[in-house]
């Protein structure tokens, strides 16, 4: 028989052996090592590595930092103003060993499933410690540190470890936000009463003012004219009784003229007189008295 016959297998199985005992590390990865269910190493470096063929098994897990989506929860903060909460953690795998016999067989599903509740539970009890004021305000970084502290070291036993943790959105639930809503326009139509009668009222002084003003100024205006109608009819007189004085004749003749105008108009009322009545004095003759 050939010698080759013997050599060949021998060859093919010390390859198969060889290949079958090389594994490579992916620098995003970290490998354990099995030996019949029990870890008996881990690698963490990247590169090539060696495991006992047909007896270990490489089990890998990622080594990046991971992020884990908690889903809307309702919290109550102590003033009783329920809101809904969305959330979201980042997180690795920091000791393989200790992950591998948290969950057993389960891939990083389970481990998440583990530590969406513990999030949960964190932030229902930090959320729940303060108002909904200081939930809802700009600055909740102190309230997300909180939350982060207690969930690492529950997250440790499973061999993980919390990096961040953030709020998204806290926001009331569908029932709360209408309710507040209505409470809101509520109070805005109470502001908007308050200032229209405000309004009024100072619409009402200012009116009052101006009516007053008003008053004032016609009253005065009327004292003014009562005063230069005085003196008028003063002047009017002294002048009448300076050209009394200066033809009397004439002043006689000036208002029969007068009473002429205001008597003979048409439209007045008929009068009768005897021609002889000296009030056709001016109209017999040229000298008026004189010629009678």
């Amino acid at each position: 028989m050939n010698r080759s016959t013997f050599i060949l297998p021998v060859i093919v199985a010390a390859l198969v052996g060889v290949l079958s005992s090389m594994f490579i590390v992916d620098e995003r990865q970290t490998a354990l090592i099995l030996r019949f269910g029990r870890v008996v190493d881990v690698k963490e470096d990247p590169g090539l590595a060696f495991k006992v063929p047909f007896m270990d098994n490489v089990v890998r897990y990622d080594d990046r930092i991971l992020s884990l989506e908690v889903g809307p929860l309702e919290v109550t903060p102590l003033d009783d103003r329920r809101l809904v909460v969305d959330a979201f953690s980042r997180y690795r795998i920091a000791d393989v060993d200790a992950f591998r016999q948290a969950v057993g067989g389960e891939d990083i599903s389970g481990a998440e499933r583990r530590l969406d509740k513990i999030m949960r539970d964190q932030t229902r009890e930090v959320l729940g410690s303060v108002s909904s004021n200081d939930i809802l305000s700009s600055d909740r970084a102190a309230l997300m540190l909180r939350i982060r502290n207690g969930a690492i070291a529950q997250a440790r036993s499973l061999g993980l470890e919390v990096i961040d943790v953030r709020l998204k959105r806290t926001d009331l639930p569908q029932a709360n936000l209408e309710a507040t809503f209505a409470r809101m326009r509520a109070e805005r139509e109470r502001e908007a009463a308050d200032e229209i009668a405000r309004g009024e009222e100072a619409a009402q002084r200012v009116r009052a003012q101006a009516d007053r003003t008003e008053v004032e100024l016609v009253s005065e205006a009327e004292r003014e004219a009562e005063v230069i109608r005085g003196e008028a009819d003063a002047e009017r007189n002294a002048i009448f009784a300076d050209a009394y004085g200066a033809d009397v004749e004439f002043f006689e003749f000036y208002r029969s003229l007068n009473a002429y105008r205001g008597a003979l108009q048409q439209g007045n009322s008929s009068m009768v007189l005897s021609p002889d009545s000296e009030f056709f004095n001016y109209l017999k003759s040229a000298g008026g008295n004189a010629g009678n």
